[in-house]
Formats: C-alpha cells, structure tokens, sequence
C-alpha cells in the first residue's frame, strides 16, 4: 500500500531554524525527517514525548542554589579572586 504525503508550514524564528538545520544534518538528517520523527514517537507515547515545564527547577536544585547563596553570602568562607591561590589551597 502506498503511503501518501501531505505538505504543512510551520512558522519558526529564522535563527531556531538554522540552529535546528545544522544539529539535524549532524545527526544526518533534515527538519522534515526529524518532525516527522517527533510526529511519530508522540503518537507511540501518546504525549510530547519529552517533559514540558516552567523550566522551574526541581527542590534539590533549589536546595543547591539557597545554599549557594548562603555561603556566598557567608563573611567566614574565603573566597578567590586568583586561580593559582584557589589551585594552592586546593592541594594544601
């Protein structure tokens, strides 16, 4: 049975697009090939087949990122300013 095709337009950022034109043919494929991939999976799943989020970051991120600032913060800790002396207390 012969498949048949159908033509669709997407409107992207020019600059998205050349970013994508570029990362597909590494992989050695094109935008139509790689969408129609996406189309594929996301029917196998039954969902985008990739998480879609407020890009919020989960709690131990969070809990990394308070404890960033705490010790940024922290007069105590000893910061640098210089890599060679950062290095020399490392192996100290």
């Amino acid at each position: 049975m012969a498949s048949s095709t159908t033509n669709i337009s997407i409107r992207m950022d020019s600059d998205l697009k050349a970013q994508a034109d570029r990362l597909f043919g590494e992989l050695g494929m094109n935008l139509t090939t790689a969408f129609n991939i996406f189309v594929r999976q996301s029917l196998r799943e039954g969902r985008i087949p990739f998480e879609v989020s407020l890009n919020q970051p989960n709690s131990e991120t969070v809990a990394a990122m308070l404890e960033a600032e705490r010790i940024a913060k922290d007069p105590a800790v000893k910061g640098y300013t210089d890599l060679d002396e950062l290095f020399a207390d490392l192996k100290a």
